[in-house]
């Protein structure tokens, strides 16, 4: 049976990969974006989801795990068919955020996976990703206020 230090690493090894995704798919919306304030917002959640993933790995780090750098497989494949879709249909601000909608809500799915081990957790990380989780949720809300606004 794993300790906990090894079970924290496990899963923060896995949500630190998710959030690596989350920085490319943010990227990716600032480069497509034609709308200034919406490129500005996605440059803000490229910098958290840095400072996420920072945070994620500086845990790692203390708790004897290795840092990640990677993006998940699923990610990679996403962001791919993307790129091929923003190809065809052009770069269309309600499907950037639609993307983005679409990454925040598998972001949460990562998080909520992470906290069903919380009781296997040491408390700090519960919180870190508790809080992180917290501002997923506030992103969602607010792309889908952006959704409301593009025609």
């Amino acid at each position: 049976m794993q300790n906990m230090n090894e079970r924290a690493a496990d899963v923060l090894n896995e949500l630190t990969q998710f959030v690596n995704d989350r920085i490319e798919g943010y990227k990716t919306a600032a480069q497509d974006t034609r709308d200034p304030a919406h490129k500005a917002y996605y440059n803000e959640l490229v910098q958290q989801s840095q400072q996420f993933s920072n945070e994620l790995n500086s845990t790692l780090s203390r708790i004897g795990g290795e840092t990640q750098r990677d993006t998940t497989m699923k990610g990679k494949l996403y962001r791919g068919w993307m790129d091929v879709k923003s190809g065809i249909t052009g770069k269309d601000e309600k499907a950037i955020i639609e993307s983005n909608l679409y990454g925040e809500e598998w972001a949460q799915k990562a998080y909520n996976d992470a906290l069903e081990h919380r009781a296997e957790l040491p408390q700090e990380v519960v919180q870190m990703v508790e809080k992180q989780k917290q501002a997923s949720i506030a992103t969602c809300e607010h792309l889908k206020q952006m959704k409301t606004t593009v025609d």
